[in-house]
């Protein structure tokens, strides 16, 4: 037969034989009929032999085809047994994180070395989106989100919650509406973190239902950005307060309104609850938690 075996079309041939038709087949390859039947013909060509008859009843192993087949169909299932052995074997070393970009770049991301010292063995992968994932059907191991803690069919662990103030100029206070609530907020222009995501939990964990002005404004990608931008007096942004503390000091920030935080309002540690078994996901689990510790025995 020669040194490079027809791998297309032998898999072309073992699939028509197991499924009993060229359109099984077909489906299975994501390829046409006619291209599944071609590459069978190529085959028989290339040993000199027909493997395959056809009749209204679908398709039959001729004597060749039926010595040929066995050996075929072991060796793809070895092959496609390897392959899934060396998957789960990767799998096993890797540990995915989804999170928000801006807990990934201010949090996370200047901390994970220490994990990895820790963990050597333990290749983590940081995917960096506002968009939600689907712990179900997405290869995430853990997702690090910003929200209310309401995850239905997954486990989830608060982990900080850092206190958020609603901060403007004071000339912008002082030309506008009285804020008295939370929802009086939505009378003001809005500067919008990175995700569009804050002001709107923010409202809800203070049991205010918020509407589409909530989501509207300019947004940025950088505390710093949000403090500037309100300082100048385009809107009221939504900071953490550690981050305020220079522009309240030197008054070019005044606070919004002022509300005892909503404790749960929070970033939260959620993943399936088969995940929680993982080995990989304990250590993660272990090590964020001494990280938080960590932090509040030095604040």
């Amino acid at each position: 037969m020669g040194a490079v075996l027809p791998l297309l079309a032998l898999r072309a041939f073992s699939e028509t034989t197991r499924l009993g038709s060229l359109k099984a087949a077909a489906e299975r390859m994501g390829v046409t009929p006619g291209a599944i039947s071609q590459q069978i013909r190529l085959l028989e060509d290339r040993l000199g032999v027909t493997l395959l008859t056809r009749s209204r009843h679908g398709v039959q192993l001729t004597e060749a085809g039926a010595g040929l087949y066995p050996g075929v169909s072991r060796g793809f299932g070895e092959i496609e047994s390897a392959l899934l052995d060396l998957e789960a074997l990767a799998r096993a070393s890797t540990l995915t994180i989804s999170t928000q970009p801006s807990f990934a770049s201010s949090w996370l991301v200047p901390r994970l070395s220490s994990f990895s010292a820790l963990h050597p063995g333990i290749e983590v992968r940081v995917e960096a989106t506002a968009a939600l994932v689907d712990l179900q059907r997405e290869r995430v191991d853990i997702a690090l989100r910003h929200g209310l803690g309401d995850y239905p069919g997954l486990q989830s662990m608060p982990l900080l919650a850092p206190v958020l103030l609603p901060v403007c100029s004071p000339a912008l206070l002082a030309s506008g509406p009285a804020l008295d609530e939370p929802v009086d907020c939505l009378q003001y222009p809005l500067l919008q973190d990175a995700d569009r995501a804050d002001w709107t939990l923010w409202l809800q964990a203070h049991g205010f239902e918020p509407d589409s002005r909530s989501r509207r404004g300019p947004s940025f990608d950088e505390e710093l950005l949000l403090l500037r931008a309100a300082a100048s007096g385009q809107g009221i942004a939504l900071v953490q307060a550690q981050h305020a503390e220079e522009g309240l000091r030197d008054g070019s920030l005044v606070v919004a309104v002022d509300r005892p935080w909503p404790s749960r309002f929070a970033y939260y540690l959620v993943a399936r609850k088969e995940q929680l078994k993982r080995p990989q996901v304990r250590a993660f689990i272990d090590w964020i938690e001494g990280q938080l510790a960590g932090s509040r025995s030095t604040a």
